[in-house]
């Protein structure tokens, strides 16, 4: 390993979502999201999960942190800069389709939204950033959900369609690195920020989901129209999944677990067509999804050209009935307590070599170039009177997952292009809207009741993961 390392053109940087750290949530012409009516907060996802809340803004009830995020929309020279400083190679990013179109279907799109992301992805250039930008990260405009139901609905396609040739029409010639959904595949667990659907049925979420898939290949058509040199890119959660036990039933309960959330939406998207094991689960489970031939042609004939995902934790399938009361708090796939595992201050077991597994399983089964999009350790991070941060609790995670990184590309083969950290810059939590779950290498003075003055503090790991850039990972 010594002699062996990254590929020279490695793309190291840091990732955030537009209605996390942007803010101006309600400025220049910029529409309401899912996002912006989500309510801050340890019940955001079981509310959000259980469909009971409002698609409005109540804040006689609840919290709104994304509102504000960290305020990028007025201060992303200054965070740019901070992220040159680390060395960066790329910045991943996504874009508010509501800042471009403020309810998803108007006729035209807002200048004021295109000009903004032209000076920030003009401002990446400028230090020799790559962008790399996600078309559609958790924030479907809130009209597509009260006019139209949201992602089951097939007008959506073509709106998104619509969104989609704007920005890339915009933007596709200064920017090679797109990808179409943010963790796409969150749409099997009943997601209101994949689909924008409330109360959805199982057979809802997958017909949101065939709608997705030809929404994402329609993007993938223009971008090739517009400028070849474009790389589209999927995006899905991956969570290695073990066997609590050698129990075939256990082996077996994990396999279907494992197809359907892992593989599902890579195969279609990377291979085009629907794998033999979706249809017969449709068939069992008498769900139908209203699709066309000509929808499953453009499926087919568009695919992605890598496969981007995220990865925070393994997760343990058990059908031991003694399990059932041992279910592992926090993890969002479920499972059980795996021994070998510590957990985090959120309680998401922390599984290194889950990701060299990762790797190998996803470029085995597809053989296309692969983008770790998420990574990272979400903790409470303690400054001093100085705002000195030493978070050497985040290097530490960072550091063992790199290594096993490294091992994938020179032990294993894996051809891997990029790795973009979660919340490079602290920003509010999707799973709980907080800001005490922190992310990054740089800290925000910004609490959870919004108190602070927002100014950014360099922590230990900045210097770190400047190191470990500097060197092309040789130094981790």
């Amino acid at each position: 390993m010594t002699n062996k390392g990254f590929r020279k053109d490695f793309l190291w940087g840091g990732a955030t979502a537009a209605n996390q750290f942007e803010g101006a949530y309600n400025e220049d012409g910029k529409g309401l999201t899912i996002a912006d009516i989500s309510p801050g907060g340890k019940l955001r996802m079981p509310l959000l999960f259980s469909g009971d809340f409002p698609l409005e803004i109540d804040r006689e009830k609840y919290i709104y942190p994304n509102h504000q995020g960290i305020d990028f929309y007025h201060r992303y020279k200054e965070d740019i800069a901070l992220f040159a400083e680390m060395g960066f190679k790329t910045f991943r990013m996504s874009i508010s389709w509501a800042r471009i179109f403020p309810n998803g279907d108007d006729q035209e799109p807002n200048e004021a939204g295109l000009a903004f992301y032209d000076q920030v992805i003009d401002e990446l250039l400028k230090y020799n950033i790559e962008p790399t930008i996600t078309i559609s990260h958790y924030e479907t405009p809130l009209h597509l959900v009260k006019e139209y139901g949201g992602w089951k609905n097939k007008k959506l396609i073509a709106f998104f369609e619509k969104y989609a040739r704007t920005i890339l029409e915009r933007y596709g010639k200064k920017v090679t690195y797109w990808m179409t959904f943010n963790e796409i595949n969150t749409a099997i667990m009943g997601s209101f920020f994949t689909t924008a659907m409330r109360n959805a049925t199982e057979a809802d979420n997958f017909q949101a989901l065939h709608n997705q898939f030809v929404a994402s290949s329609l993007a993938t058509k223009i971008a090739k129209e517009i400028n070849p040199a474009i790389k589209m890119g999927c995006m899905s959660i991956y969570a290695t999944m073990y066997a609590y036990d050698s129990n075939p039933g256990t082996v077996m309960a994990r396999e279907e677990k494992n197809r359907l959330f892992n593989y599902f939406c890579n195969d279609l998207q990377v291979r085009g067509e629907y794998p033999s094991y979706a249809l017969a689960y449709f068939e069992n489970k008498g769900i139908e999804i209203e699709w066309t031939e000509e929808e499953l042609a453009i499926i087919k004939a568009h695919t992605v050209d890598y496969l981007s995902f995220s990865y925070y934790m393994s997760t343990t399938v058990s059908i031991d009935p003694k399990h059932r009361d041992k279910q592992i708090q926090g993890n969002f796939f479920g499972g059980v307590k795996n021994p070998f595992l510590e957990v985090s201050e959120w309680g998401w077991e922390v599984d290194p070599v889950g990701l060299r597994l990762a790797l190998c399983d996803l470029y085995g089964r597809y053989g296309v170039p692969l983008y770790i999009s998420e990574n990272g350790l979400g903790a409470i991070d303690t400054p001093d009177e100085n705002f000195v941060i030493n978070d050497d609790y985040r290097i530490d995670y960072l550091k063992r997952h790199m290594a096993e990184m490294k091992k994938a590309v020179v032990l294993d083969g894996v051809d891997l292009i990029a790795y973009t950290p979660w919340g490079c810059i602290d920003l509010v939590s999707a799973s709980t809207g907080e800001m005490s779950k922190r992310y990054g290498f740089i800290y925000v003075d910004l609490d959870d009741q919004g108190n602070g003055d927002m100014s950014r503090h360099k922590k230990k790991s900045f210097d770190w993961y400047k190191e470990v850039i500097r060197t092309n990972g040789e130094e981790i």
